[in-house]
Protein backbone atom coordinates (compact mmCIF):
# COMPACT_ATOMS: atom_id res chain seq x y z
CA UNK A 1 0.00 0.00 0.00
CA UNK A 2 1.67 3.27 -1.11
CA UNK A 3 2.09 5.90 1.61
CA UNK A 4 1.44 9.64 1.43
CA UNK A 5 4.34 11.95 0.59
CA UNK A 6 5.62 12.79 4.05
CA UNK A 7 8.60 12.62 6.36
CA UNK A 8 9.29 11.77 9.97
CA UNK A 9 11.85 10.86 12.59
CA UNK A 10 13.15 7.58 13.93
CA UNK A 11 13.40 7.60 17.72
CA UNK A 12 12.72 4.68 20.02
CA UNK A 13 10.69 5.44 23.15
CA UNK A 14 13.57 4.36 25.42
CA UNK A 15 15.72 7.14 23.90
CA UNK A 16 13.49 9.96 25.17
CA UNK A 17 14.81 12.28 27.89
CA UNK A 18 12.17 11.19 30.40
CA UNK A 19 12.65 11.55 34.13
CA UNK A 20 14.50 8.55 35.51
CA UNK A 21 16.77 6.14 33.70
CA UNK A 22 14.82 5.34 30.53
CA UNK A 23 12.52 7.03 28.06
CA UNK A 24 8.84 6.33 28.63
CA UNK A 25 5.27 7.32 27.69
CA UNK A 26 5.25 10.33 29.99
CA UNK A 27 5.67 14.09 29.45
CA UNK A 28 8.84 13.76 27.37
CA UNK A 29 6.98 11.67 24.79
CA UNK A 30 4.28 14.32 24.45
CA UNK A 31 6.92 17.03 24.16
CA UNK A 32 8.56 15.08 21.33
CA UNK A 33 5.20 14.78 19.55
CA UNK A 34 4.90 18.57 19.83
CA UNK A 35 8.40 18.91 18.36
CA UNK A 36 7.44 16.69 15.43
CA UNK A 37 4.37 18.81 14.78
CA UNK A 38 6.40 22.04 14.95
CA UNK A 39 8.88 20.54 12.48
CA UNK A 40 5.97 19.58 10.17
CA UNK A 41 6.77 15.89 10.47
CA UNK A 42 3.98 13.37 9.97
CA UNK A 43 5.64 10.12 11.08
CA UNK A 44 7.27 8.84 14.26
CA UNK A 45 9.06 5.52 13.82
CA UNK A 46 9.82 3.37 16.86
CA UNK A 47 11.57 0.05 17.33
CA UNK A 48 9.59 -2.96 18.63
CA UNK A 49 7.78 -2.08 21.86
CA UNK A 50 7.81 -5.66 23.16
CA UNK A 51 9.51 -6.73 26.42
CA UNK A 52 13.26 -6.91 25.81
CA UNK A 53 15.19 -10.13 26.26
CA UNK A 54 18.83 -11.03 25.68
CA UNK A 55 21.12 -7.99 25.49
CA UNK A 56 18.16 -5.68 26.16
CA UNK A 57 17.44 -5.80 22.42
CA UNK A 58 13.90 -4.92 21.32
CA UNK A 59 14.43 -7.49 18.55
CA UNK A 60 15.07 -10.26 21.10
CA UNK A 61 11.79 -10.27 22.96
CA UNK A 62 10.07 -12.70 25.29
CA UNK A 63 6.77 -11.96 23.51
CA UNK A 64 5.68 -10.85 20.04
CA UNK A 65 2.42 -9.51 21.52
CA UNK A 66 3.13 -7.98 24.94
CA UNK A 67 4.37 -4.48 25.75
CA UNK A 68 7.63 -3.54 27.46
CA UNK A 69 6.73 -2.51 31.04
CA UNK A 70 9.94 -0.46 31.33
CA UNK A 71 8.34 2.07 28.95
CA UNK A 72 5.43 2.75 31.31
CA UNK A 73 5.54 6.27 32.75
CA UNK A 74 5.60 6.39 36.55
CA UNK A 75 4.63 10.06 36.34
CA UNK A 76 1.37 9.06 34.66
CA UNK A 77 0.82 6.36 37.31
CA UNK A 78 1.08 9.10 39.95
CA UNK A 79 -1.61 11.04 38.06
CA UNK A 80 -3.78 7.91 38.10
CA UNK A 81 -3.32 7.52 41.85
CA UNK A 82 -1.45 4.23 41.50
CA UNK A 83 1.79 5.64 42.96
CA UNK A 84 2.63 8.48 45.32
CA UNK A 85 4.80 11.49 44.45
CA UNK A 86 7.31 10.37 47.08
CA UNK A 87 7.68 6.97 45.39
CA UNK A 88 8.31 8.68 42.05
CA UNK A 89 10.89 11.02 43.59
CA UNK A 90 12.75 8.09 45.11
CA UNK A 91 12.80 6.28 41.77
CA UNK A 92 14.13 9.30 39.87
CA UNK A 93 16.82 9.77 42.52
CA UNK A 94 17.86 6.12 42.13
CA UNK A 95 17.91 5.97 38.31
CA UNK A 96 18.76 9.50 37.24
CA UNK A 97 22.53 9.09 37.34
CA UNK A 98 23.17 8.03 33.73
CA UNK A 99 22.29 10.94 31.41
CA UNK A 100 22.56 9.97 27.76
CA UNK A 101 22.45 6.18 28.34
CA UNK A 102 20.04 3.58 29.69
CA UNK A 103 21.38 1.30 32.41
CA UNK A 104 18.86 -1.46 31.76
CA UNK A 105 19.72 -3.55 34.80
CA UNK A 106 19.48 -0.59 37.15
CA UNK A 107 16.20 0.54 35.63
CA UNK A 108 14.72 -2.95 35.75
CA UNK A 109 15.74 -3.45 39.38
CA UNK A 110 14.23 -0.12 40.45
CA UNK A 111 11.18 0.09 38.20
CA UNK A 112 9.64 -3.38 38.19
CA UNK A 113 8.95 -3.46 41.97
CA UNK A 114 7.25 -0.06 41.64
CA UNK A 115 5.13 -1.26 38.74
CA UNK A 116 4.08 -4.31 40.73
CA UNK A 117 3.28 -2.07 43.70
CA UNK A 118 1.22 0.23 41.48
CA UNK A 119 -0.71 -2.70 40.01
CA UNK A 120 -1.35 -4.08 43.49
CA UNK A 121 -2.67 -0.69 44.60
CA UNK A 122 -5.01 -0.52 41.61
CA UNK A 123 -6.40 -3.96 42.43
CA UNK A 124 -6.74 -3.08 46.11
CA UNK A 125 -8.65 0.08 45.24
CA UNK A 126 -11.14 -2.03 43.33
CA UNK A 127 -11.49 -4.52 46.18
CA UNK A 128 -12.08 -1.74 48.71
CA UNK A 129 -14.63 -0.01 46.48
CA UNK A 130 -12.47 3.11 46.28
CA UNK A 131 -11.92 2.73 42.57
CA UNK A 132 -12.08 4.55 39.27
CA UNK A 133 -15.08 2.77 37.74
CA UNK A 134 -14.28 3.88 34.20
CA UNK A 135 -10.68 2.67 34.44
CA UNK A 136 -11.72 -0.66 35.95
CA UNK A 137 -14.19 -1.20 33.10
CA UNK A 138 -11.41 -0.40 30.61
CA UNK A 139 -9.22 -2.98 32.35
CA UNK A 140 -11.92 -5.64 32.10
CA UNK A 141 -12.44 -4.81 28.42
CA UNK A 142 -8.70 -4.97 27.78
CA UNK A 143 -8.38 -8.31 29.55
CA UNK A 144 -11.23 -9.77 27.50
CA UNK A 145 -10.16 -8.41 24.12
CA UNK A 146 -6.53 -9.51 24.52
CA UNK A 147 -7.04 -12.86 26.23
CA UNK A 148 -5.86 -14.72 23.09
CA UNK A 149 -2.26 -13.77 23.94
CA UNK A 150 -2.43 -12.14 27.37
CA UNK A 151 -3.27 -15.21 29.45
CA UNK A 152 -0.37 -17.28 28.15
CA UNK A 153 2.06 -14.37 28.33
CA UNK A 154 1.35 -13.48 31.97
CA UNK A 155 1.73 -17.12 32.98
CA UNK A 156 5.01 -17.37 31.05
CA UNK A 157 6.34 -14.20 32.65
CA UNK A 158 5.46 -15.26 36.20
CA UNK A 159 7.00 -18.70 35.65
CA UNK A 160 10.10 -17.13 34.13
CA UNK A 161 10.69 -15.20 37.33
CA UNK A 162 9.91 -18.26 39.43
CA UNK A 163 12.60 -20.23 37.56
CA UNK A 164 15.20 -17.43 37.71
CA UNK A 165 14.93 -16.60 33.99
CA UNK A 166 15.98 -20.09 32.94
CA UNK A 167 14.84 -21.06 29.43
CA UNK A 168 11.32 -22.48 29.40
CA UNK A 169 12.57 -25.74 27.88
CA UNK A 170 14.43 -26.44 31.16
CA UNK A 171 11.35 -26.04 33.35
CA UNK A 172 9.72 -29.14 34.88
CA UNK A 173 8.61 -31.49 32.11
CA UNK A 174 4.87 -31.09 32.70
CA UNK A 175 5.19 -27.29 32.49
CA UNK A 176 7.61 -27.17 29.55
CA UNK A 177 5.27 -29.47 27.61
CA UNK A 178 2.19 -27.59 28.86
CA UNK A 179 0.33 -30.58 30.27
CA UNK A 180 -3.28 -29.33 30.66
CA UNK A 181 -3.65 -30.37 34.30
CA UNK A 182 -0.35 -28.69 35.23
CA UNK A 183 -1.27 -25.45 33.43
CA UNK A 184 -4.72 -25.39 35.04
CA UNK A 185 -3.17 -25.88 38.48
CA UNK A 186 -0.68 -23.06 37.89
CA UNK A 187 -3.41 -20.64 36.83
CA UNK A 188 -5.13 -21.29 40.16
CA UNK A 189 -2.04 -21.31 42.38
CA UNK A 190 -0.56 -18.18 40.77
CA UNK A 191 -3.80 -16.21 40.47
CA UNK A 192 -2.52 -13.15 42.40
CA UNK A 193 0.75 -12.53 40.50
CA UNK A 194 -1.01 -13.29 37.21
CA UNK A 195 -3.52 -10.52 37.90
CA UNK A 196 -0.68 -8.10 38.66
CA UNK A 197 0.92 -8.95 35.31
CA UNK A 198 -2.37 -8.31 33.52
CA UNK A 199 -2.65 -4.88 35.14
CA UNK A 200 0.91 -3.97 34.13
CA UNK A 201 0.15 -4.85 30.51
CA UNK A 202 -3.06 -2.84 30.75
CA UNK A 203 -1.13 0.19 32.00
CA UNK A 204 1.29 -0.13 29.06
CA UNK A 205 -1.58 -0.28 26.58
CA UNK A 206 -3.48 2.63 28.12
CA UNK A 207 -0.45 4.91 28.13
CA UNK A 208 0.65 3.95 24.61
CA UNK A 209 -2.80 4.45 23.12
CA UNK A 210 -3.13 7.83 24.85
CA UNK A 211 0.16 8.92 23.24
CA UNK A 212 -1.05 7.65 19.87
CA UNK A 213 -4.27 9.66 20.14
CA UNK A 214 -2.37 12.81 21.13
CA UNK A 215 0.00 12.36 18.20
CA UNK A 216 -2.74 11.64 15.68
CA UNK A 217 -4.53 14.84 16.72
CA UNK A 218 -1.36 16.59 15.51
CA UNK A 219 -1.28 14.67 12.23
CA UNK A 220 1.43 12.23 13.37
CA UNK A 221 1.23 8.49 12.71
CA UNK A 222 3.42 5.77 14.18
CA UNK A 223 5.56 3.32 12.24
CA UNK A 224 6.25 0.20 14.28
CA UNK A 225 8.57 -2.74 13.71
CA UNK A 226 7.61 -6.41 13.42
CA UNK A 227 10.53 -8.83 13.33
CA UNK A 228 9.96 -11.87 11.12
CA UNK A 229 11.28 -14.34 13.70
CA UNK A 230 10.67 -14.69 17.44
CA UNK A 231 13.04 -15.68 20.22
CA UNK A 232 13.23 -19.29 21.29
CA UNK A 233 12.94 -18.27 24.94
CA UNK A 234 9.60 -16.59 24.49
CA UNK A 235 5.97 -17.04 25.41
CA UNK A 236 5.26 -17.51 21.70
CA UNK A 237 7.36 -20.66 21.28
CA UNK A 238 6.38 -22.06 24.68
CA UNK A 239 2.69 -21.56 23.88
CA UNK A 240 2.78 -22.68 20.22
CA UNK A 241 5.59 -25.26 19.88
CA UNK A 242 3.73 -26.99 17.04
CA UNK A 243 4.32 -24.09 14.62
CA UNK A 244 8.09 -24.07 15.15
CA UNK A 245 10.80 -26.52 14.09
CA UNK A 246 11.38 -28.24 17.43
CA UNK A 247 12.45 -31.75 18.38
CA UNK A 248 10.53 -33.92 20.82
CA UNK A 249 12.78 -32.62 23.61
CA UNK A 250 11.70 -29.08 22.55
CA UNK A 251 15.14 -28.03 21.29
CA UNK A 252 15.34 -26.29 17.86
CA UNK A 253 16.03 -28.36 14.75
CA UNK A 254 17.13 -25.44 12.57
CA UNK A 255 17.59 -21.76 13.38
CA UNK A 256 17.64 -18.45 11.54
CA UNK A 257 20.48 -16.26 10.31
CA UNK A 258 22.08 -14.88 7.19
CA UNK A 259 24.87 -16.45 5.11
CA UNK A 260 28.50 -15.32 4.89
CA UNK A 261 28.91 -12.07 2.99
CA UNK A 262 31.18 -9.05 2.56
CA UNK A 263 30.60 -8.06 6.19
CA UNK A 264 31.17 -11.46 7.84
CA UNK A 265 33.00 -14.55 6.59
CA UNK A 266 30.93 -16.74 8.92
CA UNK A 267 27.59 -14.99 8.37
CA UNK A 268 25.26 -14.27 11.27
CA UNK A 269 23.67 -17.04 13.34
CA UNK A 270 20.66 -15.36 14.93
CA UNK A 271 19.39 -18.52 16.59
CA UNK A 272 15.62 -17.99 16.31
CA UNK A 273 13.64 -21.19 15.73
CA UNK A 274 12.19 -21.48 12.23
CA UNK A 275 8.50 -21.80 11.45
CA UNK A 276 6.76 -24.95 10.32
CA UNK A 277 5.12 -23.25 7.37
CA UNK A 278 3.23 -26.41 6.40
CA UNK A 279 1.53 -26.38 9.81
CA UNK A 280 0.82 -22.65 9.63
CA UNK A 281 -0.76 -22.99 6.20
CA UNK A 282 -2.95 -25.87 7.36
CA UNK A 283 -4.08 -23.60 10.21
CA UNK A 284 -4.81 -20.82 7.71
CA UNK A 285 -1.94 -18.74 9.17
CA UNK A 286 -3.99 -18.05 12.30
CA UNK A 287 -0.98 -17.17 14.49
CA UNK A 288 0.31 -14.66 11.95
CA UNK A 289 -3.15 -13.13 11.58
CA UNK A 290 -3.32 -12.66 15.35
CA UNK A 291 0.17 -11.20 15.38
CA UNK A 292 -0.45 -8.64 12.62
CA UNK A 293 -3.87 -7.78 14.04
CA UNK A 294 -2.17 -6.98 17.35
CA UNK A 295 0.59 -5.01 15.61
CA UNK A 296 -1.92 -2.97 13.62
CA UNK A 297 -3.79 -2.19 16.83
CA UNK A 298 -0.53 -0.71 18.13
CA UNK A 299 0.89 1.01 15.02
CA UNK A 300 -0.51 2.89 12.04
CA UNK A 301 2.14 1.51 9.66
CA UNK A 302 4.07 -1.75 10.09
CA UNK A 303 7.69 -2.18 9.01
CA UNK A 304 8.45 -5.86 8.30
CA UNK A 305 12.00 -6.53 9.43
CA UNK A 306 14.06 -8.95 7.26
CA UNK A 307 11.43 -8.97 4.52
CA UNK A 308 13.56 -11.19 2.28
CA UNK A 309 12.87 -14.03 4.74
CA UNK A 310 9.25 -14.09 3.55
CA UNK A 311 10.50 -15.22 0.12
CA UNK A 312 13.36 -17.48 1.27
CA UNK A 313 15.20 -17.75 4.58
CA UNK A 314 18.64 -19.02 5.58
CA UNK A 315 18.16 -22.21 7.61
CA UNK A 316 21.06 -23.31 9.82
CA UNK A 317 21.25 -26.69 11.61
CA UNK A 318 20.88 -25.83 15.30
CA UNK A 319 24.08 -27.66 16.24
CA UNK A 320 26.16 -25.39 13.97
CA UNK A 321 28.01 -22.60 15.78
CA UNK A 322 28.17 -20.31 12.73
CA UNK A 323 25.93 -19.56 9.76
CA UNK A 324 28.28 -21.08 7.20
CA UNK A 325 26.56 -24.44 6.75
CA UNK A 326 23.03 -23.23 6.10
CA UNK A 327 20.79 -23.33 3.07
CA UNK A 328 18.13 -21.17 1.44
CA UNK A 329 14.62 -22.49 2.00
CA UNK A 330 11.62 -21.13 0.14
CA UNK A 331 8.91 -19.45 2.21
CA UNK A 332 5.22 -19.27 1.20
CA UNK A 333 5.20 -15.52 1.75
CA UNK A 334 2.70 -14.80 -1.04
CA UNK A 335 0.20 -17.20 0.54
CA UNK A 336 0.74 -15.59 3.94
CA UNK A 337 0.20 -12.02 2.73
CA UNK A 338 -2.85 -13.06 0.70
CA UNK A 339 -4.32 -14.60 3.83
CA UNK A 340 -3.53 -11.48 5.86
CA UNK A 341 -5.30 -9.27 3.32
CA UNK A 342 -8.27 -11.63 3.27
CA UNK A 343 -8.56 -11.62 7.07
CA UNK A 344 -7.56 -8.05 7.93
CA UNK A 345 -7.97 -6.00 4.77
CA UNK A 346 -5.22 -3.78 3.33
CA UNK A 347 -2.40 -3.26 5.84
CA UNK A 348 0.14 -0.44 5.34
CA UNK A 349 3.41 -2.40 5.36
CA UNK A 350 6.98 -1.24 4.74
CA UNK A 351 9.28 -3.99 3.47
CA UNK A 352 12.79 -3.90 4.97
CA UNK A 353 14.35 -5.20 1.77
CA UNK A 354 18.01 -4.67 2.60
CA UNK A 355 20.83 -7.17 2.18
CA UNK A 356 20.89 -10.03 -0.35
CA UNK A 357 17.80 -9.15 -2.39
CA UNK A 358 16.82 -11.25 -5.41
CA UNK A 359 14.37 -10.68 -8.24
CA UNK A 360 11.94 -12.99 -6.44
CA UNK A 361 12.04 -10.83 -3.31
CA UNK A 362 11.30 -7.73 -5.39
CA UNK A 363 8.42 -9.54 -7.06
CA UNK A 364 6.89 -10.48 -3.71
CA UNK A 365 7.13 -6.89 -2.45
CA UNK A 366 5.65 -5.50 -5.67
CA UNK A 367 2.86 -8.09 -5.75
CA UNK A 368 1.51 -6.62 -2.52
CA UNK A 369 2.42 -3.01 -3.39
CA UNK A 370 4.71 -2.55 -0.40
CA UNK A 371 7.27 0.27 -0.39
CA UNK A 372 10.86 -0.88 -0.06
CA UNK A 373 13.70 0.84 1.81
CA UNK A 374 16.74 2.78 0.65
CA UNK A 375 19.61 3.85 2.94
CA UNK A 376 21.44 6.92 1.71
CA UNK A 377 24.72 5.96 3.40
CA UNK A 378 24.87 2.82 1.23
CA UNK A 379 24.79 4.67 -2.09
CA UNK A 380 28.23 6.20 -2.57
CA UNK A 381 30.70 3.30 -2.84
CA UNK A 382 30.54 2.15 -6.48
CA UNK A 383 28.13 1.99 -9.39
CA UNK A 384 26.48 -1.09 -7.95
CA UNK A 385 25.55 0.93 -4.86
CA UNK A 386 23.81 3.68 -6.83
CA UNK A 387 20.47 1.93 -6.35
CA UNK A 388 20.50 3.62 -2.93
CA UNK A 389 20.89 7.14 -4.37
CA UNK A 390 17.87 9.41 -4.89
CA UNK A 391 18.10 9.55 -8.70
CA UNK A 392 17.36 5.79 -8.77
CA UNK A 393 14.31 5.85 -6.48
CA UNK A 394 10.70 5.19 -7.40
CA UNK A 395 7.87 6.93 -5.51
CA UNK A 396 6.75 3.85 -3.55
CA UNK A 397 9.92 3.92 -1.45
CA UNK A 398 10.96 4.83 2.09
CA UNK A 399 14.35 6.56 2.22
CA UNK A 400 16.49 6.82 5.35
CA UNK A 401 19.73 8.67 5.88
CA UNK A 402 20.50 5.72 8.17
CA UNK A 403 18.68 3.28 10.45
CA UNK A 404 19.14 2.07 14.02
CA UNK A 405 21.67 -0.48 12.69
CA UNK A 406 23.85 2.15 11.00
CA UNK A 407 26.26 4.61 12.48
CA UNK A 408 24.91 8.14 12.63
CA UNK A 409 25.54 10.10 9.45
CA UNK A 410 28.11 12.29 11.22
CA UNK A 411 29.80 9.20 12.66
CA UNK A 412 29.82 7.44 9.30
CA UNK A 413 31.31 10.51 7.64
CA UNK A 414 34.00 10.85 10.30
CA UNK A 415 35.19 7.25 10.51
CA UNK A 416 33.17 4.93 8.27
CA UNK A 417 33.17 6.47 4.80
CA UNK A 418 36.17 5.65 2.63
CA UNK A 419 37.86 8.29 0.43
CA UNK A 420 35.87 7.22 -2.62
CA UNK A 421 32.60 7.59 -0.75
CA UNK A 422 33.59 10.95 0.69
CA UNK A 423 34.43 12.29 -2.76
CA UNK A 424 31.16 10.96 -4.16
CA UNK A 425 29.16 12.61 -1.36
CA UNK A 426 30.81 15.94 -2.09
CA UNK A 427 29.96 15.67 -5.78
CA UNK A 428 26.39 14.54 -5.15
CA UNK A 429 25.60 17.23 -2.59
CA UNK A 430 27.63 20.02 -4.14
CA UNK A 431 29.58 20.63 -0.95
CA UNK A 432 33.29 21.25 -0.63
CA UNK A 433 36.13 21.42 1.87
CA UNK A 434 35.09 21.45 5.50
CA UNK A 435 31.40 22.08 4.92
CA UNK A 436 29.20 19.92 7.22
CA UNK A 437 27.65 16.99 5.40
CA UNK A 438 24.72 15.84 7.56
CA UNK A 439 22.10 18.40 6.55
CA UNK A 440 23.00 18.29 2.82
CA UNK A 441 22.30 14.55 2.95
CA UNK A 442 19.06 15.15 4.85
CA UNK A 443 18.06 17.58 2.11
CA UNK A 444 19.02 15.09 -0.64
CA UNK A 445 16.76 12.46 0.90
CA UNK A 446 13.89 14.92 1.36
CA UNK A 447 14.18 16.17 -2.24
CA UNK A 448 13.88 12.65 -3.66
CA UNK A 449 10.75 11.24 -5.30
CA UNK A 450 10.44 8.68 -2.48
CA UNK A 451 7.01 9.07 -0.92
CA UNK A 452 8.35 8.58 2.60
CA UNK A 453 11.49 9.99 4.18
CA UNK A 454 12.71 9.06 7.68
CA UNK A 455 15.60 10.62 9.60
CA UNK A 456 17.06 9.31 12.85
CA UNK A 457 16.90 12.04 15.48
CA UNK A 458 20.67 11.65 15.88
CA UNK A 459 21.08 13.05 12.35
CA UNK A 460 18.81 16.03 13.01
CA UNK A 461 21.06 16.78 16.01
CA UNK A 462 24.25 16.08 13.94
CA UNK A 463 25.49 13.64 16.59
CA UNK A 464 28.50 11.38 16.10
CA UNK A 465 29.18 7.69 16.71
CA UNK A 466 28.64 8.10 20.45
CA UNK A 467 24.91 8.29 19.65
CA UNK A 468 24.77 5.09 17.58
CA UNK A 469 21.84 2.89 18.65
CA UNK A 470 23.08 -0.54 17.57
CA UNK A 471 26.08 -2.24 16.01
CA UNK A 472 24.83 -5.55 14.51
CA UNK A 473 26.58 -8.75 15.62
CA UNK A 474 28.57 -6.80 18.22
CA UNK A 475 28.29 -7.27 21.95
CA UNK A 476 28.47 -3.98 23.78
CA UNK A 477 26.54 -0.90 24.74
CA UNK A 478 23.74 -1.39 22.20
CA UNK A 479 20.20 0.00 22.43
CA UNK A 480 21.04 2.32 25.34
CA UNK A 481 21.39 5.74 23.68
CA UNK A 482 19.19 8.59 24.95
CA UNK A 483 19.21 12.24 23.96
CA UNK A 484 19.94 14.58 26.82
CA UNK A 485 17.68 17.27 28.23
CA UNK A 486 17.91 20.45 26.13
CA UNK A 487 19.50 18.73 23.10
CA UNK A 488 16.47 19.47 20.92
CA UNK A 489 16.08 23.17 20.20
CA UNK A 490 13.57 25.25 18.28
CA UNK A 491 16.06 25.93 15.49
CA UNK A 492 16.09 22.19 14.74
CA UNK A 493 12.32 22.27 14.23
CA UNK A 494 12.54 25.42 12.10
CA UNK A 495 15.30 24.01 9.88
CA UNK A 496 13.50 20.70 9.37
CA UNK A 497 10.15 22.42 8.78
CA UNK A 498 11.69 24.61 6.06
CA UNK A 499 13.04 21.59 4.17
CA UNK A 500 9.76 19.73 4.67
CA UNK A 501 7.71 22.59 3.21
CA UNK A 502 10.06 23.06 0.26
CA UNK A 503 9.94 19.35 -0.62
CA UNK A 504 6.14 19.11 -0.31
CA UNK A 505 6.15 16.66 2.58
CA UNK A 506 4.10 18.78 4.98
CA UNK A 507 0.54 18.31 3.75
CA UNK A 508 -1.78 16.43 6.12
CA UNK A 509 -3.62 13.79 4.11
CA UNK A 510 -7.38 13.44 4.07
CA UNK A 511 -6.90 10.07 5.78
CA UNK A 512 -5.13 11.74 8.70
CA UNK A 513 -7.74 14.47 8.94
CA UNK A 514 -10.54 11.93 9.09
CA UNK A 515 -8.79 9.67 11.64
Amino acid sequence: MPLDRSSGLLLHISSLDSAGGIGDFGPAAYAFADFLAAAKQRLWQVLPLNPVGYGSSPYSSISAFAGNPLLISLEVLVEWGWLTPAELTQYVTTTGTHPGRVDFEQVRAAKMPLLEQAATRFLAQHTSGNRNKRQWQEFENYRSENSFWLEDFVLFNVLRRQYASAAWSTWPEEIAHRRPDAIARLRTDLAAPLEIERVIQFAFDQQWQALRRYSLERGIRFIGDVAIFVSFDSADVWTHPDIFELREDLSPIRVSGVPPDYFSVTGQRWGNPLYRWDVLLRRNCDWWIDRIRRAHAMYDIIRLDHFRGFEAYWAIPAEEETAIHGEWVKCPGAQLFARLVEALGPIPFIAEDLGMITHEVDQLRQQFDMPGMRILQFGFNDRGAHNYLPHRYEPNTVVYTGTHDNDTTAGWWATGANPRERAAVRIYTGTTGDQPIVWPLIRAAAESVADTCIFPLQDILSLGSEARMNTPAAIGDNWSWRFTRGAIRMEHAEQLAAITELTDRDAVSAENKDS
